[in-house]
């Protein structure tokens, strides 16, 4: 910017000492033309000096157009010429003011009339010539702006006087026409001398504002739109008003007949009294609301909900407890435990209904019975059998995964979307009060900070208050003390116990091999055979055939594998037979599973070759342990490092849990204070480091059941005696050498079983527990009750002079 002080006065505009004109909170841009009110006695004084002053100079009379802002003037103003006076529209005295260029005022100084003078300094302007590629970009933007401006105001005779401006300061200073420039916005413009600069300002403000009508236009046309719609529902609701006014007057339609119809739907229903009181106080509250009160909605929700519960339907029980028996009997293959204790419910409630005793201090004789046990061996089909063998509706809750109480209990009414928990809801889709209800993967309940599921079940399961449940959604009280719970579980510690006392345990721990050939040959063959598109006479799967692929083939406690084997044998079958290499009918024999699926995936160890085995080395032993698949057979290693390594202690490998940890302390503390009587050489367990090592460290171990197998193991290792390989091993053991009873002897035989071992070690105390074990498993394994670790030694350890695979086994 550069500035230079004119004295001369000959160019009108070269100002040098200037009458002052005033302009309150207002800013004039050069370029402008403006009126100015007379009646003004500043205005008036300052063109009355400058038209005296005109007599002694050339042309118009010249005034210096300032803005005074809040009584301070600014230190930029603008030159102006009086183009002419007379009076304005309105019919005051007035003066036309052309605004010619920008002036830097200077000192007061002295002149004719009653205005102030000041010196005045012209600001010069410097605009590059020619233009800059992203100077004219700019000017072409400010006019695009400027023309989009005009015509959404009506301005279509401005705009092609705005397009014809080629000045860059002349298209800056048009701006100072904008109305929605503020004051300040403006002096800003003034006081920027720069001409590019000045149009950068001028081209955000316009930019700026034109986004800020956007915005309003965009909120006055939802305003109006949803105005416009209350509007029309209200005119439209006036309308109905007045049709039904009119249906009244002529005998029709009944004032409030939508209220009218929910009473007479309460008063027919057959519903206990305090749900009737309920109801027809929701009922009146409906009546009262208006329609546009979204309380009336709740309320119409609430009342349908009501109504469709099953408040007093419920189904007749089958007390053929013959027929029940053999219905589960058909239907599912072993489980004794379960289906005792299903006969044994419907016998007493057979006596009880005979006996006038169905109902008992207002409850009924429910049951909630847990199913506990590994994936696979019908816990889940289990139910429905039930539900068909008493002549009842069958529901399934999925419990896996659920976090929310409210999924339990429902959600308060006060909520968008509220609904009833999943108990509820389950009642309403039986369609009666007594059914048998699936809560299934109940120990997969989690909780969170929504509260917990688990808790919420309390009251569901508890016999002794059930039979008054209130949902947070019904808020009245129903009666569950008739419906059969089934729960489902795989894993018994992770059911918290508040939960788990409240209902009455059944074990399902799995399957024997007799077992599962009966259920692939009855249920699952059949099953897949339909699946695969073959009839029972194509293709026929040997008992032999079937045994193997239950032994060999799949190790588990239930029998999904199996049946996923038999699948993919009977698909190949069918694809071979597609393709024209193999006739129908077609028998499958145990010859034919390795053509068909290949190889067998668990080999018995006594089916291995002697030198394979993992007991041909001193130091291996084998154990047992309970899984959440079930039992398995547990594999222990024990090694001594060379002393030269100085490496003494004990080393436990395997993801060992801190108990198993303790137990491996016990067992070589016991080796190390008995050794002598057992005629080891102890003296190798001071200097040299030992090593225990459980196979499979993947898949995270604990307990004390695995004491014995470790103690064999290190006996083994330091006597160099072989363990059987026929002889498996459970039990705690402590200190003094004592065998501990352990958990989990019926799933720990049948792993045993299905493994190929032929000879059990358990403790004393657990001899007990043998009696759950199926005879059938019973004929086929020797089981050895011991009380100390002494006895597991001379059963477990073959002579030294015998390989392990030829001892007999121990009587």
């Amino acid at each position: 910017m550069a500035a230079e002080t004119v004295s001369s006065p000959s160019s009108p505009d070269a100002p040098s000492a200037l009458p002052v004109l005033p302009l309150d909170d207002e800013v004039v841009l050069p370029g402008m033309v403006v009126p100015l009110d007379l009646s003004d006695s500043e205005v008036r004084a300052a063109v009355e000096a400058a038209q005296a002053a005109a007599g002694t100079t050339p042309g118009k009379p010249r005034v210096l157009l300032v803005p005074r802002i809040d009584g301070t003037y600014a230190a930029t103003g603008v030159l102006g010429t009086v183009e002419q006076v007379g009076r304005l529209a309105d019919g005051d005295p007035g003066a036309l003011v052309r605004a010619r260029s920008r002036v830097r005022i200077g000192a007061g100084t002295t002149g004719p009339g009653a205005a102030l003078w000041v010196e005045g300094t012209r600001v010069a302007e410097n605009v590059p010539d020619p233009l800059p590629g992203h100077v004219t970009e700019l000017m072409k933007e400010y006019k695009a702006l400027a023309t989009t401006w005009l015509k959404k105001r009506g301005a279509w005779q401005v705009v092609d006087r705005v397009q014809a401006i080629d000045d860059v300061a002349a298209l800056a200073d048009n701006s100072g026409y904008s109305p929605f420039l503020t004051t300040e916005q403006k002096v800003e413009l003034l006081e920027t001398a720069d001409p590019v600069a000045r149009l950068k300002l001028a081209t955000q403000h316009l930019r700026d504002h034109l986004a800020e009508q956007d915005v309003a236009e965009t909120i006055a046309k939802d305003v109006q739109e949803g105005v416009d719609k209350q509007q029309r529902e209200f005119l439209l609701r006036r309308q109905l008003e007045a049709v039904r006014k009119e249906l009244r007057d002529l005998g029709g339609e009944k004032d409030g007949e939508e209220s009218d119809d929910y009473r007479a739907r309460v008063e027919a229903a057959d519903l206990p009294e305090k749900v009737r009181e309920a109801a027809l106080k929701e009922v009146d509250k409906l009546e009262r609301s208006s329609d546009q009160s979204p309380e009336g909605s709740w309320i119409r929700t609430w009342l349908d909900t009501v109504l469709e519960l099953p408040w007093n339907t419920r189904t007749e029980d089958a007390y053929d407890i013959q027929g029940a028996k053999a219905v589960l009997d058909a239907e599912h293959s072993g489980l004794g435990d379960v289906k005792e204790r299903i006969t044994e419910y419907l016998a007493v409630r057979k006596r009880r209904t005979e006996r006038g005793l169905g109902v008992i201090g207002g409850r009924r004789g429910g049951a909630v019975l847990a199913l506990v046990g590994p994936p696979g061996v019908g816990k889940t089909s289990l139910g429905e059998s039930v539900a068909h063998a008493m002549g009842r509706e069958f529901v399934r809750v999925a419990l896996g995964g659920v976090r929310d109480e409210a999924e339990i209990r429902g959600h308060r009414r006060t909520y968008v979307g509220a609904l009833p928990g999943r108990i509820v809801r389950a009642i309403k889709e039986a369609g009666s009060m007594n059914p048998v209800v699936l809560l299934d993967e109940i120990d997969k309940v989690g909780s969170d900070f929504r509260g917990d599921p688990a808790a919420a079940l309390l009251e569901v399961l508890d016999p002794a208050q059930n039979h008054t449940f209130r949902d947070h959604y019904l808020e009245v009280e129903l009666d569950l003390s008739d419906v059969v719970f089934l729960a489902t579980a795989n894993v018994l510690e992770a059911i918290p116990e508040a939960l788990l006392d409240r209902m009455e345990l059944v074990r399902l721990d799995g399957y024997t091999e007799d077992e599962k050939v009966v259920i692939a040959r009855d249920h699952l063959l059949p099953r897949q055979l339909e699946r695969a598109g073959l009839a029972a006479e194509e293709v026929t799967i040997d008992e032999s055939a079937l045994r193997r692929l239950a032994g060999e083939y799949t190790r588990e406690a239930g029998v999904r594998t199996l049946e996923r084997s038999i699948a993919r044998l009977l698909r190949k079958v069918a694809a071979q037979h597609e393709l024209g290499d193999r006739e129908l009918p077609f028998t499958v024999g145990a010859e034919d599973l390795r053509a068909l699926i290949g190889r067998p995936h668990h080999v018995p160890e006594s089916a291995q070759d002697p030198a394979e085995r993992r007991t041909a080395v001193p130091g291996v032993a084998t154990g047992l342990a309970v899984t959440g698949a079930g039992g398995d057979v547990l594999f222990v290693e024990a090694s001594l490092a060379d002393p030269e390594t100085g490496a003494a202690g004990l080393t436990l490998t395997g993801q060992l849990g801190d108990v198993m940890k303790e137990s491996a302390q016990i067992a070589l503390s016991f080796l190390r204070s008995h050794g002598a009587e057992l005629e080891l050489p102890v003296g190798d367990l001071k200097d040299r480091g030992v090593h225990i090592h459980f196979p499979a460290g993947a898949v995270p171990k604990d307990g004390p059941s695995a004491g014995v197998t470790m103690t064999t193991a290190l006996a083994s290792l330091l006597s160099g005696r072989l363990v059987r390989t026929d002889v498996a091993m459970t039990g705690e053991v402590s200190l003094t050498g004592r065998v501990l009873p352990i958990g989990g002897v019926k799933q720990k035989l049948l792993a045993a079983h299905r493994a190929g071992v032929t000879t059990v070690i358990i403790p004393k105390r657990n001899e007990a527990d043998l009696d759950d074990v199926p005879a059938e498993v019973l004929e086929k394994l020797d089981v050895h009750p011991v009380t100390d670790v002494r006895q597991v030694l001379e059963l477990a350890l073959a002579p030294a002079d015998v390989a392990s695979d030829a001892v007999p086994a121990a009587a």
